[in-house]
Formats: structure tokens, C-alpha cells, sequence
């Protein structure tokens, strides 16, 4: 397991179209997620320690965010063939075990992660209501103990949007597994 960082922000960057299947049996694209908030893009997997970590805090954030109608979109763009864990059949069962509120999507293509620049699970990705990137960091200050959280960073982010505040171009950087990638 190679532990990757994310790069930094290209703050104000134009949130990338998509289209892509969701758990719930739908297809979404970007515009279904317009409504005058924030939107949430998170690229996450089943099989991955540092999501496993926060997976109870992002169900968390999916729920208090969902209550003030912003959106949260979970995206899985790993390579389902050599990691099974992170499959279609296998998202769906832990996302309804675990009763996720936020919409999630699979990349089977992977197409997605790279038009976003996704590079690690978690990757978090936050845009305005415009859908311009206000926010590519971490989800909180503890990923592995959260007993231990003292800010939780994303959430205060989508806070001052949507109160029209900017946030701070001073972003600290997710970490977490490296996107599996099909091999050629």
C-alpha cells in the first residue's frame, strides 16, 4: 500500500461533466447535483485502510450535509477485476449495510478520476454552487482516531459556502491509498 497526497488545488477550476451509474440503480450526471449548493465529490472504495478509517465520519458528513440539501457524491473509479472488494455488487452491499445517505457512483471506466485528477481513495473534492472548486484537502485533522478531530475541515469549508464566505486557499492535503488502476 503506497501512501499518496494529494496535489494542490486548482482553486476556482471548473468541476468536470460526468456521467455514471449509481448504486441506487440510477445514472447521474453533474447537473443533477445543481440546486444552488455546494457540491461534494469524494473518491472512495471499500477495500482501502485510510476510507475504512473514516468511514463512519463520512456517512456522518453525508447525513448533517444532506440536511441542509448539499450535495454529497461518493465516486469508486478502482479496478474492480483485481481488487473484487471494490465492485459494483460488493459497493452496493456495504453501502446499504452501513446506510449511506450520500449518492454513489462507479467509475468502471476510471475515465471520471482522471478527468478530476482523483489520484488517491480518500480523494475529497468541494465546489461552489457554480460548481468551481473551492476546496481539494483533508476530511478532518485525525484520519486514523476520531476522538482525536479538532476541525473537520471539509464540512467547515461547505459551511462558509454556504454562507457566501471563501474559503482559506490554505488547504492541508488528503492521503490515503493509491487509485487502482487498470492495467494494459
Amino acid at each position: 500500500m503506497a501512501l499518496m497526497h494529494t496535489p494542490a488545488a486548482e482553486l476556482g477550476s471548473k468541476c468536470p461533466d460526468f456521467q455514471l451509474p449509481a448504486l441506487d440503480g440510477k445514472t447521474y450526471r453533474r447537473d443533477n447535483f445543481k440546486n444552488g449548493h455546494a457540491l461534494v465529490v469524494m473518491f472512495i472504495c471499500n477495500h482501502c485502510p485510510y476510507v475504512k478509517a473514516i468511514e463512519d465520519r463520512l456517512i456522518q458528513l453525508g447525513k448533517d450535509l444532506k440536511s441542509q440539501d448539499v450535495n454529497v457524491v461518493a465516486i469508486c473509479s478502482n479496478d474492480e477485476e483485481s481488487y473484487p472488494e471494490d465492485s459494483f455488487e460488493n459497493l452496493k452491499k456495504n453501502y446499504l449495510a452501513k446506510k449511506m445517505s450520500f449518492t454513489y457512483l462507479h467509475d468502471e471506466t476510471q475515465q471520471v478520476a482522471k478527468d478530476f485528477g482523483a489520484i488517491c481513495t480518500p480523494d475529497f473534492f468541494v465546489y461552489d454552487k457554480n460548481f468551481h472548486l473551492a476546496y481539494r484537502g483533508r476530511l478532518d485533522d485525525s484520519w486514523k482516531d476520531p476522538s482525536l478531530v479538532t476541525k473537520r475541515e471539509l464540512y467547515d469549508v461547505v459551511q462558509m459556502l454556504e454562507k457566501g464566505q471563501r474559503p482559506p486557499t490554505e488547504q492541508m492535503s488528503s492521503m490515503g491509498c493509491s487509485i487502482k488502476w487498470i492495467k494494459n
